[in-house]
């Protein structure tokens, strides 16, 4: 059975504020245990005014005391951002506050352009290149390897589920090798996502956590009452996407009615390029939508994204999206 989980940015709305967001995050986290959904995830991102998760493993640990058995983790840890080590400090210290629960979902990307690089006081294109082997790194200090010598305390043995995220190929390939469950960012970069699949398939290699591949796939999901509710309730983050490949991110704005017909041609192919994953509608359009990508994916796990102005409004996306697919299983 095909399993759900969430992806949250932890939006701040036009006229929030970083509370309302964190507040938000830990009230969409307990909505997703009782429905069901079996983790949630917050990104790393920085500097962008409308997004509160630049300290993830902060967050995180908001939201697991607000929770009491969903899985709770990155979606992801940018790790060309960090140095393993610390990475292994803060999610050993999850750990021990939430056991049994903790994931940590690594990417690539450094997800931040010169002033971050300048701020971090990294050079983010040779981290990069270390990718792999910090990587192997954090797998020692969690697998408790006597050798790795200076031991991270918390996080040295601790329990937790590793994941490899990607949008190209290079996730797929490093994920197949180390024998790591693999997550697609397919909600905001689609281009590649079946050909990814495909190279992660054929060379995975079995290892002492998996021994076959997990394919978790992220898509835009936007359930509401009727198909027209829905399209206005996912205006607010297509007007996201619009101003963030425009040059202007700002905070999450309201939704608006017919937003598409408002755009010139060139924005609309942008939208409909990006909205490639998304189930967006009533229950009915959104169990049609979401079967049909998983059928195309044969994804083990979906995990929703889909920021609304409204926050109770995403939490009832969630309920709705959890009700509408509680007895799929695919073919």
């Amino acid at each position: 059975m095909t399993q759900l989980s969430v992806l949250d940015l932890v939006p701040i709305r036009e006229g929030g504020t970083l509370p309302q967001a964190y507040a938000s995050a830990a009230s969409l986290a307990k909505v997703a245990e009782d429905a069901g959904y079996k983790r949630f995830w917050v990104a790393e991102h920085h500097a962008m005014e409308g997004i509160a998760g630049g300290a993830a493993s902060v967050v995180l640990a908001h939201v697991g005391h607000a929770t009491s058995t969903i899985r709770i983790g990155s979606g992801g840890i940018m790790l060309p951002n960090h140095n393993p080590f610390v990475i292994a400090e803060q999610f050993g210290t999850l750990d021990a506050l939430f056991p049994g629960r903790i994931d940590l979902g690594l990417g690539r990307a450094p997800g931040a352009d010169g002033r971050i690089q300048r701020a971090f006081r990294k050079n983010l294109g040779h981290a990069a290149q270390d990718f792999p082997q910090d990587v192997q790194e954090l797998r020692a200090y969690f697998a408790g390897h006597p050798d790795v010598g200076l031991r991270p305390t918390p996080g040295f043995g601790a329990d937790i589920e590793m994941w490899m995220l990607g949008s190209s190929l290079f996730g797929a390939q490093l994920a197949a090798a180390l024998g790591l469950p693999y997550a697609f960012a397919a909600h905001f970069a689609p281009d590649h996502l079946d050909e990814a699949l495909a190279v992660y398939r054929r060379n995975f290699q079995p290892s002492e956590t998996l021994d076959r591949p997990h394919v978790m796939v992220a898509m835009n999901v936007f359930a509401a009452e009727t198909d027209e509710a829905a399209q206005t309730l996912s205006t607010s983050q297509l007007q996201a996407f619009v101003r963030l490949r425009t040059g202007t991110p700002g905070k999450l704005p309201p939704p608006v009615a017919n937003y598409r017909d408002t755009l010139d041609p060139m924005a609309r192919r942008m939208l409909d390029h990006v909205s490639q994953a998304s189930a967006v509608g009533s229950p009915a359009t959104v169990r049609e939508q979401v079967e049909a990508f998983v059928a195309r994916t044969q994804a083990d796990e979906i995990i929703v994204a889909g920021a609304t102005y409204d926050p109770e409004a995403r939490e009832k996306s969630l309920r709705l999206t959890a009700e509408a697919l509680a007895a799929f299983e695919p073919a």
